[in-house]
């Protein structure tokens, strides 16, 4: 079967799984950790031990079960921004791979409250192997050189700081005409860009 919030594919089997671990807790215990994954998922630190303490306490779950209790929320709460599902969807769908009602309407709430918040974060971690720290550039005008022929012609030489793992510092000096052909070929770009 296929599932909107997995992206019209068949959901894995591990949340699957982890689905069924989750229909058998209690509804505070869903609520504490739907409320953790998000605000995990938003940028604050995941409280492990306020989790453990409540999902652990009687037994039943493992830390291990707790743990992949957390990646299915997480999956499920990705998935579902990614893919831009609406409330109604996912509540039938989470439904229907086995999930309670009442665990659902909590996960559903919660998802609708920050859904574009999600999606924001999402976005910006998307594709970004590296990010763009700072441009500089300068014009210099040649007035005599042994290396090329066309003395007196402008150049501009960008210093582009990139950071991936590392910070790192790419320059390059471009000819008028070149720098037409950059500029053109930017512009075709950056409008495409708008249009998605």
């Amino acid at each position: 079967m296929r599932f909107r919030f997995c992206g019209d594919q068949d959901c894995p089997d591990w949340a699957l799984a982890e689905i069924a671990t989750l229909s058998k807790i209690s509804l505070p215990e869903m609520k504490l950790l739907c409320v953790q994954v998000v605000r995990d998922m938003l940028g604050d630190q995941l409280d492990y031990n306020k989790i453990y303490r409540l999902t652990t306490s009687d037994a039943k779950y493992t830390s291990g079960d707790v743990k992949g209790s957390i990646a299915a929320l997480q999956f499920i709460f990705a998935s579902s921004a990614k893919h831009g599902v609406d409330e109604e969807s996912l509540s039938r769908e989470i439904q229907q791979l086995g999930l309670p009602k009442e665990h659902t309407s909590i996960l559903c709430k919660l998802y609708v409250d920050n859904c574009k918040e999600l999606h924001e974060i999402l976005r910006s971690k998307t594709l970004r192997l590296s990010k763009l720290e700072d441009v500089q550039w300068r014009v210099d005008y040649v007035l005599g050189s042994s290396h090329l022929k066309d003395v007196g012609s402008p150049m501009t030489t960008f210093n582009l700081k990139v950071r991936t793992t590392e910070e790192t510092i790419h320059s390059f000096t471009l000819t008028p005409k070149k720098l037409r052909i950059l500029l053109f070929e930017m512009k075709q770009l950056h409008s495409l860009m708008e249009g998605i």
